[in-house]
């Protein structure tokens, strides 16, 4: 029998820096977690050394696994790799920049007790925090974005792009494995599969710190909104 109650994934495309405060900070917030857990770090074809250095603080977890993959194939595709990979009865995925710290987790916790199969963090509903702000121009094009896809019929919600997102087992395995944006526009694309497949889906406001040397940059809203149109065609196409 499974007896990992939550697994955390973290993709991670050269994050030697970044990577190590946010796995010592996992370390030490789950300490006295009252459930078992696994850390899953998937390392995106790095060239900066982070597979080695996340194997190396691994040693500390429990239960740690690392999937290295020799070229970069996108963050989309490695959470999906890292979803599937996972063993847990609840399956996140957050960001190697720590912006959405892991103790979020507890406030998801309620939720899944109330029935929902898929909880997901918000910077744009009453009670989030951000800081500082993002610029104008990204947030005009995630404004964008979401409002593209509520107008295609594809999601209903206020922030897709949130990176700490939480999942049961049986909704990520359903889920990611029809999944098949490998870049920025995968959030979008797995929260209209959920919708789709008719897992009960809820959104709460987090605290998200704004890292300047985000690896999202304003281009990729744009290529995003392009992607929009692949999974709508998709969709269509496939009468999902």
């Amino acid at each position: 029998m499974n007896d990992i109650f939550l697994s955390i994934v973290i993709p991670a495309f050269n994050e030697a820096k970044r990577l190590p405060e946010t796995l010592r900070d996992i370390k030490k917030k789950m300490e006295s977690a009252d459930f078992s857990y696994e850390v899953i770090v998937v390392d995106d074809g790095s060239s900066d050394g982070t597979g080695k250095m996340a194997e190396e603080l691994g040693k500390a977890f429990p239960n740690f696994q690392l999937i290295s993959n020799k070229i970069n194939r996108g963050k989309g595709a490695v959470v999906r790799q890292g979803m599937l990979a996972a063993e847990g009865g609840w399956r996140l995925f957050m960001d190697a920049d720590n912006s959405t710290t892991i103790d979020h987790f507890q406030k998801m916790r309620e939720f899944f007790d109330a029935g929902y199969n898929v909880v997901i963090g918000s910077r744009d509903i009453p009670g989030a925090k951000m800081d500082p702000p993002q610029s104008f121009l990204k947030r005009l094009a995630g404004d964008v974005g979401n409002f593209l896809m509520r107008l295609l019929g594809l999601t209903s919600f206020r922030d897709t792009q949130c990176g700490f997102k939480c999942f049961s087992g049986q909704a990520a395995v359903k889920i990611f494995s029809l999944a098949a944006i490998d870049r920025w526009a995968f959030d979008l694309e797995i929260l209209s599969l959920a919708q789709r497949l008719g897992f009960k889906i809820k959104e709460i406001p987090v605290n998200w710190v704004n890292n300047f040397d985000s690896r999202v940059k304003i281009g990729h809203y744009f290529l995003t909104l392009f992607d929009i149109w692949k999974i709508r065609w998709r969709f269509w196409r496939e009468k999902l």
